[in-house]
């Protein structure tokens, strides 16, 4: 099916803004930076989109499934289990030497920038830790279904436990621009998910 020139102008300005919105935030982000980015007229942006916040909400979408295929594509390169539930953590280490949006972790910064000022941003982000949670949930499942995880393990809470250490990393990050400390905590993360293994 052909692109019509509007989806074609949407997809600029989506793709354009996306890493500003991430890095500046929705309040810091001005119609200036978006036409400035864009090379288009604020008549332009807003003949597309209903107003900023319509942006913001589209450019978080491209950012999270920026973000989410990045680790994905490492993920589907592992042959096992195993691998694969570690791959969710390796991924961040600066070891994995990966290319993630610009500005970091954009469910840590959308929540940090829309808490209790922009709730169908908060929202989002929201969901995207869900959707990082289930994909932690269902692979620890299938880890115990094969006898590779121990047949106890709390599964949404060890999802939660990784979660919070990693997103704990990108913010450690965020304050000093140090991989190392966020690397320590992707490391205390990984400690987590060796501690299901099944080793006999």
């Amino acid at each position: 099916m052909a692109t019509s020139k509007t989806e074609k102008t949407r997809a600029h300005i989506i793709a354009t803004t996306a890493s500003i919105f991430n890095k500046k935030g929705y309040a810091g982000t001005s119609i200036t930076d978006l036409t400035k980015a864009t090379k288009l007229t604020s008549g332009s942006i807003y003949g597309n989109f209903a107003n900023k916040e319509e942006v913001a909400l589209a450019a978080f979408d491209y950012n999270l499934a920026s973000f989410r295929k990045v680790v994905q594509n490492e993920v589907d390169k592992c042959r096992t289990t195993k691998d694969r539930f570690f791959m969710y953590i390796k991924a961040y280490h600066s070891s994995a030497d990966l290319k993630f949006p610009e500005g970091g972790c954009p469910m840590q910064n959308a929540l940090t920038d829309a808490d209790d000022t922009f709730e169908p941003l908060r929202k989002k982000a929201a969901d995207g830790i869900m959707l990082w949670k289930n994909d932690l949930i269902s692979i620890m499942n299938k880890g115990i279904a094969e006898g590779i995880f121990h047949a106890e393990t709390k599964v949404e809470k060890t999802a939660l436990h990784i979660i919070a250490l990693s997103e704990f990393g990108f913010l450690m990050y965020s304050i000093g621009r140090n991989r190392k400390q966020s690397d320590e905590m992707l490391e205390i993360a990984l400690e987590v998910a060796e501690s299901i293994i099944n080793k006999q």
